[in-house]
């Protein structure tokens, strides 16, 4: 929780503006006091002998007119010095030099003084700047990432995870189709276990589950799920563990390293999973989630609905951290502060199957065209949303969730 007093924050802000400010007009000063005026990157590093990314950073940001953009995107204090240097060297005038030196200190003192280091700058800059913001979350959670899939010795390339809904043929549920695709799944190291799970949203008025094939048979093990036609081959083997309304899948192989990385793709068929709408005046959402119970590079999380499902709804996008209170209800307001605010976005695909590619995961149109043709629906008659999320978070439950939608003559 915040407990700095509002008036530090605005402060600060004034300040960070102040020298942001400043730190531009030094360093653009020191800049076209140059001899010979060098234009690019190379030519800049060329004529004073510095190096091209210093010279690259340097050129990008100096003339930016927005003060937090210039302390976003400006190299640390140090880098600067050096550029200071260079300038001398190159017989830039003493004022010039000294202004921005001035600016510099300054630069470094809200740093280390009133922010305490770059990182917690960035963090600061970030939800003022929205594209600092899209790179600081990328560049956070590509470095989580790579501290858990370290930990957990293992680690998933692409992960899938789509929900096909379409009405049951009672008229009174959903049939929910749940395609699971786990590309590039290996064992980091030695006597790791790979595993990842899968989980049914549940309500205390909607029928038990009833997992089945996609044939529709009963499911004794996972290679009734399995699509060998989507695998690695041979297929990988997994055991699988039901555990309530979760089902746990962990890789029988102990292979480690490269070599052992396999593709997985498997189908889960719920008859009758869900009732078609909520009890009149419930106002309940209905919601699919996708857990990050693996640490993935991609997350590519679809949703397709039969157009006679939530006709005319578009969902929210909702992410929750799961580490302490677990998996969470979107109709329990309780765990609100559970969300994690991030900017994701989920984008709308259109209808038809045909409008559903993706470059991450190969063959997924044919994947959803064979799902399909096997249960015998027709894939021009679905809608598709996607949230597509580079390093998703582990530990996390990426959501979307649908309005209510009021039965018909209800």
């Amino acid at each position: 929780m915040n407990t700095q007093p509002a008036s530090d924050n605005a402060d600060l802000e004034k300040r960070m503006t102040i020298i942001g400010d400043r730190l531009a007009k030094g360093i653009s000063g020191v800049l076209e006091a140059i001899p010979g005026n060098p234009r690019g990157p190379a030519d800049l590093a060329r004529t004073i002998g510095i190096d091209n990314v210093l010279a690259s950073r340097v050129l990008k940001f100096a003339h930016h007119k927005d003060p937090m953009a210039v302390l976003y995107l400006s190299p640390g204090p140090d880098p600067l010095r050096r550029l200071i240097t260079a300038a001398k060297k190159a017989k830039v005038d003493q004022a010039i030099i000294a202004s921005a030196t001035d600016a510099i200190k300054g630069f470094d003192s809200l740093i280390r003084n009133d922010i305490g280091d770059r990182s917690a700058l960035d963090a600061i800059v970030s939800a003022w700047l929205p594209e600092a913001r899209a790179e600081f979350e990328l560049r956070r959670k590509q470095a989580a990432y790579r501290a858990m899939s370290q930990l957990m010795g293992s680690a998933i390339n692409i992960n899938l995870a789509t929900a096909i809904l379409r009405p049951s043929s009672d008229g009174e549920h959903l049939d929910l189709v749940w395609l699971f695709g786990l590309m590039g799944v290996q064992r980091l190291r030695p006597g790791s276990t790979v595993r990842f799970a899968s989980r049914r949203m549940a309500h205390e008025d909607e029928p038990p589950r009833k997992q089945q094939t996609l044939d529709g048979e009963s499911v004794d093990g996972f290679a009734d799920l399995r699509l060998d036609e989507f695998c690695s081959t041979p297929p990988a083997e997994l055991e699988i563990c039901p555990a309530g309304e979760v089902v746990h899948y962990i890789l029988s192989s102990r292979e480690y390293g490269p070599r052992s990385a396999v593709d997985l793709t498997f189908a889960e068929l719920n008859r009758k999973e869900i009732t078609h709408f909520p009890p009149v005046g419930s106002r309940r959402k209905r919601y699919f989630a996708a857990e990050m119970t693996a640490p993935s590079k991609i997350l590519v999380f679809d949703v397709l609905l039969h157009e006679d499902v939530m006709p005319g709804q578009d969902p929210s996008l909702i992410i929750y951290d799961t580490s302490f209170e677990g998996t969470a209800n979107v109709n329990d307001r309780s765990r609100d502060i559970n969300r994690l605010d991030l900017c994701e976005t989920i984008q709308h695909l259109g209808k038809g199957i045909s409008r559903f590619r993706t470059s991450d995961v190969p063959r997924y149109l044919e994947l959803l065209q064979y799902t399909c043709d096997r249960l015998g629906w027709e894939g021009d008659k679905f809608r598709g949303y996607r949230c597509r999320i580079e390093y998703p978070i582990y530990g996390s439950q990426v959501t979307m969730a649908f309005d209510a939608v009021t039965p018909p003559g209800a």
